[in-house]
């Protein structure tokens, strides 16, 4: 058996990567993270009607810990979510984060619990007492522009089949 030689195994990784069956385990620092947007929109329920969003989703370790860092816009129709293994207690930072973001807390039911403020580089810990699922993160003021408020049930393929587990 002959070695692959190193040119064709970079081209093949570039291909790979460029095809989306591959992806590099974390990105460079000072890169914003850039996922896919999911193909269905994220649908809140509020008392004016209905709001959607496109998303992101970070539903792995590396993606929620890369978040939105370094990010420097936001679309306001355009959040990220993030998607935890299990319901139980979360913190957020805004370390390396230069927009000012509201974080929307999720229970496991699709409701929100709680809409915090996320301030520019902050290190402080953002957090709700009780444990949830999912945290939204949107462009600051678009949770009061838009009239999300606790209470408020989103909906979405993701949120929808943790919902009908428990």
């Amino acid at each position: 058996m002959h070695p692959i030689p190193s040119y064709l195994r970079i081209i093949l990784f570039a291909l790979l990567l460029a095809t989306g069956f591959a992806k590099p385990a974390f990105s460079l620092d000072g890169e914003a993270q850039m996922l896919p947007v999911h193909p269905a929109p994220l649908v809140v329920t509020t008392s004016d009607g209905e709001k959607k969003f496109s998303i992101e989703v970070a539903d792995d370790p590396a993606e929620r810990e890369r978040g939105l860092m370094f990010r420097e816009s936001l679309p306001t129709d355009r959040g990220m979510l993030f998607v935890f293994e299990s319901t139980r207690p979360v913190g957020f930072w805004m370390k390396n984060t230069p927009l000012p973001l509201d974080l929307v807390f999720i229970r496991d039911d699709g409701t929100i619990a709680a809409i915090e403020p996320g301030e520019p580089f902050s290190e402080a810990t953002i957090s709700t007492p009780q444990p949830i699922r999912f945290v939204l993160e949107l462009e600051q003021g678009t949770a009061e522009r838009t009239g999300l408020k606790p209470g408020d049930r989103l909906d979405h393929p993701l949120i929808a089949a943790v919902a009908k587990a428990n």
